[in-house]
């Protein structure tokens, strides 16, 4: 069987699988219950054997052929109150209102309200109806028409606590209960009304009255207090006229009376100018005694101000000169210190730049730097080597000549004897810089001496 049979027939079988599972899977809506019988099933709260499962607000499987799902419908209905009604007075009524009812939420109500209503869904409102349109006529026959006028209220909750038990049985649960009005074929209400409306139109005729009343009182005031605009009128002029000829009189008398002032005037011009006259005398004695008076106070003052704070500014110059000396000498001691100092650092880092360069010289070609040293000490190896000699007293030679070039040869080959331990010694010694050779017997650093010559040497040739 090739690989693609294979992924096809495995295809086909999920595809197969979705399709079944999207034919048993069934999801409740929020506003609905899904009533799946056709197996036993206990759900909390009900009696054992109910027979159908209840499914509210989640999915669940159902199995096709084997069980059968319905729906509840859980939305709000309504249905209108038209009840003929008599009161305990014997008066027929007409009560009109509105019920506004659904299923109840919970899997008791659900379950009563599917047994009842499950096909007959429809049916629901003019059940409600019945059992309203009852109890409303058993409360309003223990009612009287004002009872039912006065406390609406009252009627409503009898209404709806009378109705309770039998709404629960139904799997129903009231969310309102509304009396829109009362009609009355006979007319009670309306005659009921008749001693208020009499009433009514009695002070409404009354408060007429009292208002013409008023109003004729206000026209009288009108015209008294026009009467006495009048009279107050001819008083006013009266008056004014008499002004008029208190004015002709004071016009008459204005000559006299103007003359009289102008003499006054004069009076009261000379007396200003005699206060003037004063003023300016003390003005010009001010001018000549107290104002030189008060310039040369201030003059002596001022000149007292300007040597104090001459002899202040002599004072703080001398104490910022002795500051800066002192300052100045710190420095200069302080610039000889550092400088001293770097002299002696700098000596140092020279000398052991000198060391430093040496070993490194030393490290790298020390056979040049033993034969400088040894060719610089040569001098002074030879005078140590011949040194030997100089303590012999006697020299025999056997052979003449030939005995006394032997005799230098073995010098020249203590010599180079020399030069070798002298080359070694200095390696040895002091690897990291030139140690100076040996002189008479003595190191010439100050080390023990690597060779020691016999005080006397007797050469003899056979």
């Amino acid at each position: 069987m090739s690989v693609g049979l294979l992924v096809g027939v495995a295809f086909a079988a999920v595809l197969l699988l979705v399709i079944v599972f999207k034919l048993m899977w069934r999801v409740a809506e929020p506003n609905e219950a899904l009533i799946i019988s056709g197996s036993k099933h206990s759900v909390e709260g009900l009696e054992e054997g109910m027979g159908f499962r209840i499914v509210t607000g989640r999915g669940t499987l159902v199995l096709p052929g084997v069980q059968a799902v319905r729906k509840l419908s859980l939305d709000l209905n309504q249905t209108e109150l038209h009840v003929d009604c008599v009161t305990h007075q014997g008066i027929p009524l007409k009560v009109r209102g509105v019920v506004i009812f659904k299923v109840g939420d919970d899997f008791v109500s659900i379950a009563n309200a599917a047994r009842r209503f499950l096909d007959q869904q429809k049916l629901m409102a003019e059940r409600v109806h019945t059992v309203f349109a009852g109890h409303l006529r058993a409360i309003v026959g223990g009612l009287t028409v004002e009872d039912m006028i006065r406390d609406r209220e009252k009627l409503t909750g009898q209404a709806r606590a009378a109705c309770g038990t039998e709404m629960e049985k139904l799997g129903l649960i009231v969310d309102s209960l509304q009396i829109h009005e009362i009609e009355d074929p006979t007319g009670y209400i309306k005659n009921l009304s008749a001693p208020h409306t009499a009433a009514v139109q009695r002070d409404a005729r009354i408060a007429q009255a009292e208002a013409d009343r008023l109003a004729t009182e206000a026209e009288q005031a009108a015209f008294a207090r026009m009467a006495q605009a009048t009279r107050d009128s001819e008083i006013l002029k009266a008056g004014y006229q008499a002004e008029q000829d208190t004015a002709a009189a004071t016009a008459r008398q204005a000559g006299p009376l103007a003359e009289a002032g102008a003499r006054q005037e004069v009076v009261v011009q000379e007396t200003r100018v005699a206060e003037l006259e004063a003023k300016r005398r003390e003005q010009q004695l001010q001018a000549d005694v107290r104002k030189p008076a008060d310039a040369r106070a201030y003059e002596q003052r001022t000149l007292a101000e300007a040597e104090r704070d001459a002899m202040i500014s002599v004072a703080e110059a001398r104490a910022k000169e002795t500051r800066a000396t002192g300052e100045a000498e710190a420095a200069a001691a302080q610039a000889k210190g550092l400088a001293e100092a770097e002299a002696m650092r700098a000596k140092g880092l020279a000398e052991a730049e000198a060391i430093k360069a040496r070993a490194a010289a030393l490290a790298e070609n020390q056979e040049a730097v033993v034969a400088q040293q040894l060719a610089e000490k040569w001098p002074e190896i030879v005078e140590a080597g011949a040194s030997a000699f100089g303590n012999v007293d006697n020299m025999v030679l056997l052979n003449g000549a030939d005995g006394m070039g032997e005799l230098f040869a073995k010098a020249l080959t203590m010599g180079g004897t020399g030069l070798g331990l002298a080359r070694q010694l200095l390696t040895t010694v002091n690897p990291g810089g030139a140690t100076a050779p040996a002189h008479n017997g003595q190191p010439l650093n100050g080390t023990s001496p690597a060779v020691t010559l016999g005080e006397k040497v007797s050469l003899d040739e056979g």
